[in-house]
This record gives C-alpha cells, sequence and structure tokens, in this order.
C-alpha cells in the first residue's frame, strides 16, 4: 500500500515540533512549547485516525481537525518567533512545512466535500 504524502509530510513536520520542543526544554519554556507540541503533532494524529474513518463525513470531519491543529500551531510558532524563543530561521521552516500541510489539507477537504455533495 503506498503512503499517502500528506500522512508521510505530516510526521515529519510532527518530528521537527518534537525537535524543537526538546530544544526549548533546555531553555527553560515550558508553556508555549507543551502547546506547540501538542498541536504540531495531533495534525498528523488525526490524519492517521481519518485513514480509520467509519464514513466519508467522518473521514472529512477528521481532516478538518487537522486543518484546525495547523492553524493552532501557526499560531504558537508566531508566539513563539515574537518572544524571541525561537529563531527566525526556525520558524520559517517549521512555518512553511507547517503551510504546506495546511494547503494540502484544504486542498484534500475541498476535492472530498466537492466529490461527496456531487453523489
Amino acid at each position: 500500500m503506498k503512503e499517502s504524502v500528506l500522512k508521510t509530510k505530516s510526521y515529519q513536520f510532527a518530528l521537527e515540533i518534537i525537535s524543537i520542543y526538546k530544544e526549548l526544554a533546555l531553555k527553560k519554556e515550558f508553556i508555549l512549547s507543551k502547546q506547540l507540541l501538542r498541536s504540531g503533532t495531533s495534525i498528523g494524529a488525526n490524519i492517521r485516525e481519518a485513514t480509520n474513518a467509519q464514513s466519508k463525513a467522518d473521514f472529512i470531519h477528521k481532516l478538518s481537525i487537522s486543518l484546525k491543529e495547523s492553524d493552532e500551531t501557526d499560531y504558537w510558532l508566531e508566539l513563539l518567533k515574537d518572544s524571541n524563543y525561537i529563531s527566525l530561521i526556525d520558524f520559517k521552516k517549521l512555518s512553511n512545512q507547517n503551510t504546506d500541510l495546511n494547503r494540502m489539507l484544504i486542498s484534500s477537504i475541498k476535492t472530498l466535500k466537492n466529490n461527496h455533495l456531487s453523489k
């Protein structure tokens, strides 16, 4: 079975989030980084959960949760950058990866909704 690009990219992104979380823990920043860890790893977890959806509507719902988590992750990344906990380089790298995931999720959800409505 071929692995989905969305699944692979979200997993790689989660690994990046875990890595930055570890760096932030060394700086004794635990509040914002914990929120970032939760939302950033939740994107892929919900994508993975969607593969076992009970219906097309459930699949769309799980991807929609991933999209919300992606939006939340953007918020925490911006706060961490603007409060000088992460560098602009780290921010841009993570933000770009998250933006890619966000676009892929939006596209997938729109396609699924259009296919769902046309039946």
